[in-house]
């Protein structure tokens, strides 16, 4: 297992910097509003695509800043520290621009990527379906060869920026013989016949929309293809090893939120005739929870140094941040909301909110029983 450390430059503390004061002044304000209302973040979102925040690791040919995948993970952060739910939103455009980095041809890149560089538009990934979520290879949607192109029917489920994204990365399977290798990736968009489910009602992440996406002999032009038949898996799995890094990133700055609301409570709260603070087994608590995000902050850049260097062990690395980081987002909220008693259970404050957002991070982008497996599988190969 590879020991390298994570270097983090002048370039990544300025881009801190920026993100920090860019979610703290202009999302923050509107988080409890976004979770109360399951509201559209558009101010926030507006305004991380003023501050060139919202797709920072899109290349410069492309239109992007062109940061590498440590600043992505960075900016998730400091984002997820105010506001999960927006950082959800900008996030899937990473999702959505990876398979083309990967795989995509030139004029694919050039006619897709620009358009979310810019922020003309939001990306959407939509793999998985109502029966095919930790199960890949049992996918239903088709996509077969016809005059016009490619010919798309089925579901897809569970899809972030569904009926809000202007452009999708789809997967569905074009060689239904060949089991996970007959799975190929394509360029949708909304235009091309695209309908939508309701919007689901979900415990955290509210104002993130997630929705069905149905094709019913949608055909779309044979050059939208990602790559060449049967790649789909592969790039999948090639951007799910980068993104996990930013989903671990995504955690650290939802623990650290909650970390940060729960020490100032404890500095502020008196009970027995003395500050909150003062109790030696509430600061074990505290304590506990800063070593698990300190932790969990390690191993997210960490990962993304890997995969940014394409070490034979990213996937083993992207795996093992977003086990760890998720699970402890879920353990620091939750100890955050008991540190703070019945003001940690109500909407006063945002710990409850950050309880919730929580959960879903141990259960996208492959849950923890499935990074378990891929740990246990990187480890006993060969």
């Amino acid at each position: 297992m590879s020991t390298r450390l994570f270097r983090r430059d002048e370039d990544h503390e300025e881009i801190r910097g920026l993100a920090r004061e860019v979610a703290l002044g202009r999302v923050a304000p509107h988080a409890a509003r976004v979770d109360e209302e399951h509201a559209f973040p558009v101010e926030s979102v507006q305004a991380l695509v003023e501050s060139d925040l919202h797709a920072v690791g899109i290349p410069e040919a492309y239109g992007g800043p062109g940061a590498d995948l440590l600043a992505s993970v960075v900016v998730a952060e400091e984002v997820a520290r105010v506001c999960t739910t927006t950082q959800q939103v900008v996030g899937a455009n990473e999702l959505f621009a990876w398979p083309l980095l990967l795989g995509g041809s030139e004029d694919l890149k050039t006619q897709y990527l620009p358009r979310v560089a810019s922020g003309e538009t939001l990306g959407a990934f939509a793999l998985s379906e109502p029966e095919a979520g930790s199960d890949v290879a049992a996918m239903t949607t088709r996509a077969r060869e016809v005059a016009d192109g490619w010919e798309l029917k089925g579901t897809k489920r569970w899809i972030t920026n569904a009926g809000v994204a202007g452009v999708y990365v789809l997967f569905a399977v074009t060689d239904p013989d060949a089991g996970s290798r007959g799975i190929s990736a394509f360029v949708v968009e909304p235009g091309d016949g695209l309908t939508f489910g309701a919007p689901e009602r979900k415990m955290g992440l509210r104002g993130s929309p997630t929705c069905e996406v149905m094709l019913d002999r949608v055909v779309i032009p044979r050059d939208r293809i990602v790559g060449e038949p049967g790649q789909g898996l592969s790039l999948a799995l090639g951007t799910l090893d980068r993104t996990r890094a930013v989903v671990a990133g995504q955690a650290v700055g939802l623990a650290q939120g909650a970390l940060d609301v729960a020490t100032v409570y404890l500095k502020e709260r008196r009970q027995f005739g003395k500050r909150l603070a003062d109790l030696q087994g509430l600061q074990f608590m505290l304590a506990d929870m800063a070593v698990r995000v300190r932790a969990a902050r390690l191993l997210a850049y960490a990962a993304a140094e890997e995969a940014e260097e394409g070490t034979t062990t990213m996937s083993l690395a992207g795996a093992a941040a977003k086990c760890f980081a998720s699970d402890t987002a879920m353990s620091v909220t939750t100890d955050a909301v008991q540190l703070l008693g019945g003001a940690g259970y109500v909407r006063d404050y945002p710990v409850e909110r950050m309880m919730r957002d929580a959960k879903i991070t141990q259960i996208y982008e492959g849950t923890n029983q499935i990074q378990r497996i891929v740990i246990a599988r990187a480890l006993l190969a060969g």
